[in-house]
């Protein structure tokens, strides 16, 4: 039996996505109109990082088939599956309990890992062969270097070097829009 939530307190059952609903999300009604549009470019720009995650694993699939060995499968794999649900957790929801709530705390706690996850994003369009192992992100130095060997896993490379670009881009645009609305509402 499910209780009903008491007037003016949102409820946070589970709703999203439909087919099998694993968090609560309902922008349209929880949000004030004015921050409506940055919560949406949020959200997208959640989605693009695990859709750039999920392609990474892919992209470093078709690598391993190609012989580039099975550490970078599992390393892609160890980004995919912490990645996606920390970005959640660590600035996504923040940012949305902080629109409905207009907590300071939780801006700053958003902005904080934002700027970490921009950062990554970066590195990872980059993909030095500093910290993490050669092929494992799908930056331009890995896909230059894979190029030479396999020109299909350079393709994929180049497709995940674009994506994680576009995911920088829209991370900047998330941000910039962020300390409009923060300088203006505050």
């Amino acid at each position: 039996m499910r209780c009903r939530p008491i007037t003016g307190v949102p409820s946070d059952d589970k709703n999203w996505p439909p087919c099998f609903p694993i968090i609560h999300h309902d922008i349209a009604n929880e949000i004030p109109v004015q921050a409506q549009k940055l919560q949406y470019l949020a959200f997208a720009s959640w989605l693009g990082i695990v859709l750039c995650l999920v392609f990474n694993v892919i992209a470093v699939i078709v690598c391993w088939i190609r012989g580039g060995g099975v550490k970078i499968f599992f390393l892609a794999t160890i980004y995919a599956l912490l990645g996606c649900p920390l970005s959640y957790v660590l600035w996504y929801r923040p940012l949305y309990r902080a629109m409905r709530t207009d907590s300071t705390l939780k801006f700053g706690w958003f902005l904080l890992f934002y700027l970490l996850h921009i950062c990554f994003c970066i590195f990872a369009a980059i993909a030095p062969p500093i910290i993490f192992h050669r092929e494992s992100l799908t930056g331009i130095l890995a896909a230059i270097s894979v190029f030479s060997d396999h020109v299909l896993v350079g393709i994929f490379y180049l497709i995940g070097f674009a994506l994680f670009c576009l995911e920088t881009l829209l991370s900047l645009w998330v941000l910039q829009k962020f300390c409009m609305y923060f300088r203006g509402n505050k």
